[in-house]
């Protein structure tokens, strides 16, 4: 059983709180990536308080992809980093060991064990499909998932497309999370019912 890692659109406005509280509330989300990538970092001042608090207080850890920094002043639980966004060792001494380092590695299993060796809290594999929230640059398989969980006790995110009809096999494959952000938010039926479609995988109703 995978759990879901919601993660935020690109681009938000002041009405989008109110999504967010009715698709946290409509099944089990483990983690929020506030990922604000069409936003500046004076935006994000603005508008990631209210989703803080809205997901901590329904125990929902909350990430802030790209900078420790902006994370550890805005109180969230972690920082999630790409390969260009600086070391796990600079990150983790912004967030202390307390909070949440995690780390993007593609489909290479190198970048991978330099992370869990460098300290990381997961490590996160994809693009498994394609997705309309960013160019696919990497495209990584289910074996790699496989590999991961076979070797290391580090839990490790499938991300990159991922829908209720395409994520079995990334289960099957051991992912311990699900990261997943078009198919809540453009869900057809709304947010609530893009969580709920995810239920029988995540251990919802």
């Amino acid at each position: 059983m995978s759990q879901l890692y919601l993660i935020s659109p690109p681009r938000i406005d002041e009405h989008f709180l109110a999504k967010l509280e009715v698709a946290l509330d409509a099944g089990p989300v483990s983690a929020l990536q506030i990922r604000l990538k069409d936003h500046d970092e004076a935006a994000i001042r603005r508008l990631a308080p209210p989703l803080i608090k809205a997901a901590q207080e329904r125990g929902v850890a909350v990430i802030l992809n790209d900078s420790p920094e902006l994370a550890d002043a805005l109180g969230c639980d972690g920082v999630h980093i790409g390969q260009s966004d600086g070391r796990v060792k600079d990150a983790r001494a912004i967030m202390g060991k307390g909070r949440t380092v995690g780390v993007t590695c593609h489909d290479s299993r190198h970048f991978a064990m330099v992370a869990g060796e460098a300290g990381a809290d997961y490590v996160a594999f994809g693009a498994f499909f394609p997705t309309p929230t960013k160019v696919t640059e990497h495209v990584a398989t289910p074996d790699i998932l496989a590999w991961w969980v076979e070797i290391f006790e580090l839990p490790c995110v499938a991300i990159g497309g991922i829908t209720a009809e395409n994520a079995a096999p990334l289960v099957e494959a051991g992912a311990d999370f699900l990261a997943v952000s078009s198919a809540v938010w453009s869900h057809p039926d709304g947010p609530a019912a893009g969580v709920k479609a995810f239920g029988s995988l995540t251990g919802g109703s």
